[in-house]
């Protein structure tokens, strides 16, 4: 929604700025679009793999969507591991075995359809789970298993953050490779009129316009919202390694979520109070 928003500002901004004191008509040049976007394709499919490149227009559609990562969620995030370590306090880690091996069909985990439909989510927490009912690894070593995990995650989900950004840097170039191309076809047509000429001229210079434009007006913007998606989306995981590290190191399930709410961005993090009712709201529910 914001990018659309700011889209529009930068239109009105240059373009609309512009009509006010010239002609619009001087900057429909087809082929100097035409030449920048095959450009600016040309580049972007040469230097990507296949991999990047599908990771890159998958990942296209989330600048224009909201982000669900809320305190709502984060709530339901919390309550859920605070229930399932509660269950394993009461009853043994081999009580949540079934739970962790069929999440969609787990008591727990099915109460919280928004968690268990991300199939990343699920499938960090539950293979950590696993591990602790398995007994064989120690929390320094599960803990650095799980960095190496997170920066994995991490270095992919950035792809499509470098790739759009490298576009972004290019495309500049590529206006001025399209504006020389205009000066040469000018240079050659060095015998028309002054007024065929400078229409000339002003047409090559709309390939500059055009790749300054679009490069920071437009494409930069992309790999900024494709960032931030990568950082929010990684705090998720933080929380849940928190949670289940002091887990592991012996505190109760309270004290342990609690340890993740702290990990929260401020603008996402409930209160002490606030996380405390929440889950006493949903014990006696």
């Amino acid at each position: 929604m914001f990018l659309i928003i700011g889209y529009i500002v930068i239109l009105l901004a240059s373009v609309g700025t512009y009509a006010v004191h010239g002609s619009l008509a001087a900057l429909w040049v087809p082929m100097e679009y035409l030449a920048i976007l095959g450009l600016a394709t040309g580049g972007f499919v040469a230097g990507n793999g296949v991999k990047a490149l599908k990771a890159t227009v998958g990942a296209l559609p989330k600048v224009f969507k909201g982000s669900k990562l809320n305190k709502a969620l984060y709530m339901d995030l919390l309550a859920m591991l605070f229930e399932t370590l509660s269950k394993v306090r009461k009853e043994g880690l081999m009580s949540i075995e079934n739970d962790i091996e069929n999440p969609h069909e787990s008591a727990i985990f099915s109460k919280y359809p928004n968690l268990v439909d991300d199939h990343h989510v699920m499938e960090f927490i539950c293979d950590y789970l696993r591990m602790m009912v398995g007994g064989n690894l120690n929390a320094f070593e599960i803990e650095n298993l799980m960095d190496i995990e997170i920066e994995t995650h991490h270095q992919e989900a950035h792809v499509p953050v470098h790739t759009v950004a490298k576009l972004a840097d290019a495309t500049p170039a590529f206006g001025i490779v399209v504006a020389v191309m205009g000066v040469v076809n000018v240079m050659g047509s060095v015998g028309e009129p002054p007024a065929v000429l400078g229409k000339m001229i002003g047409g090559a210079l709309v390939g500059t316009f055009l790749g300054i434009l679009l490069a920071y007006g437009f494409i930069a913007p992309i790999a900024g919202q494709l960032e931030q998606k990568v950082e929010e989306e990684g705090k998720i995981f933080q929380v849940i390694k928190t949670v289940l590290l002091a887990s592991m190191n012996g505190y109760a399930p309270q004290v342990a979520v609690e340890f993740g709410r702290k990990v929260l961005y401020s603008g996402d993090r409930p209160g002490f109070i606030e996380l405390e009712e929440d889950l006493k709201a949903r014990k006696n529910r």
